[in-house]
């Protein structure tokens, strides 16, 4: 019986299961309790496929990236293709709730796969060295994970009425987080032009 529930539900049906508890109660209520509970097997089951609830976590953040859009064509400039790529990120971590923050810790640990650095740093890569580019990646992920975690959490706690009446919400969160991109690579230019006239 256990072979055939085993069998039944493969790795990518607990992590399609994973991500629509996900999506539809938070992360909070992401338990292998509740997960095994919606695959109609015993939670003992589903670590013949995850080791722990971490990289249960790990294998959903990947699902998470693995959503992002193609890549610009590679005739696209670096600051165009890295603009792209940013946006491209976000709105996969805005797909799922909590996409952000499932991402954001996965990655704080060490775990999983981490595809939404690679696209990053490949985007810069056209018109940066290797370290460059992978520096700027980061400091570019921690952006768009500080804003998508913002969103979502903003969106979660207006869903439930506890967002202050006189929270600055005048502003459209698109429109600031493009503006933060564009100034980090904006000043990343400057000072690459910079560094070439010395």
């Amino acid at each position: 019986m256990a072979d055939a529930t085993h069998t039944r539900h493969g790795r990518e049906s607990v992590v399609e299961a994973a991500l629509g508890i996900l999506d539809e109660w938070g992360l909070p209520e992401l338990t292998m309790r509740r997960l095994a509970g919606a695959l109609g097997v015993q939670p003992s089951a589903l670590y013949h496929h995850f080791a722990n609830k971490q990289s249960l976590l790990a294998a959903v953040a990947d699902r998470i990236q693995d959503a992002m859009r193609p890549a610009p064509s590679p005739e696209v400039g670096w600051y165009e293709a890295t603009l792209v790529e940013a946006v491209t990120v976000r709105d996969a971590l805005l797909a799922y709730r909590d996409g952000a923050e499932v991402v954001l810790s996965t990655r704080a640990l060490g775990l999983g796969a981490d595809a939404a650095h690679a696209r990053l740093a490949a985007a810069l890569r056209r018109g940066h060295d290797a370290e460059t580019a992978g520096l700027v990646a980061t400091a570019l992920l921690h952006l768009i994970l500080g804003d998508a975690s913002l969103a979502q959490q903003r969106l979660q706690a207006d869903s439930l009425g506890a967002v202050a009446p006189d929270a600055d919400d005048a502003s459209d969160p698109g429109l600031v987080f493009r503006l933060g991109v564009e100034l980090l690579l904006s000043g990343l230019e400057l000072a690459v032009q910079s560094t070439r006239r010395e």
